[in-house]
């Protein structure tokens, strides 16, 4: 199976900035056709999706209440996503998690790629901004 494992979570002050990364393994994992996708889950919340990229293509989309704030990226060679929040504010305090799935060939919305079934999830990271 794929593994994520999360990392770079912690408390910051609102306005400030942090870089989550999420590790990928897995046997099954190097196939170039994979999407990754960051979600977040705050208490009594459902999860929300937060930004999505392909692995190959580099083709990225973002949540509404994050876009210009965030930026997502990878690196191939590592299997590493990453996530750079910056301008934090208290309402973005959350878990978030890695999320990943093979997808075959072709082109895929921006609404596909953030509301698809996600088959493989880390564990989470705690992000807590303060006011």
């Amino acid at each position: 199976q794929v593994q994520l494992v999360e990392s770079g979570g912690g408390l910051v002050q609102a306005g400030g900035s942090l870089r989550l990364s999420c590790a990928a393994s897995g046997r099954t994992f190097n196939t170039n056709t994979y999407v990754m996708a960051w979600f977040r889950q705050a208490p009594g919340k459902q999860r929300e999706f937060v930004a999505v990229i392909r692995w190959s293509g580099g083709n990225t989309y973002y949540a509404d209440s994050v876009n210009g704030r965030f930026t997502i990226s990878r690196d191939n060679a590592k299997n590493t996503v990453y996530v750079q929040m910056n301008s934090l504010k208290p309402e973005d305090t959350a878990v978030y998690y890695c999320a990943a799935r093979q997808i075959p060939y072709g082109y895929y919305s921006p609404y596909a790629l953030s509301t698809m079934k996600y088959d493989y999830w880390g564990q989470g990271t705690q992000v807590t901004v303060s006011s």
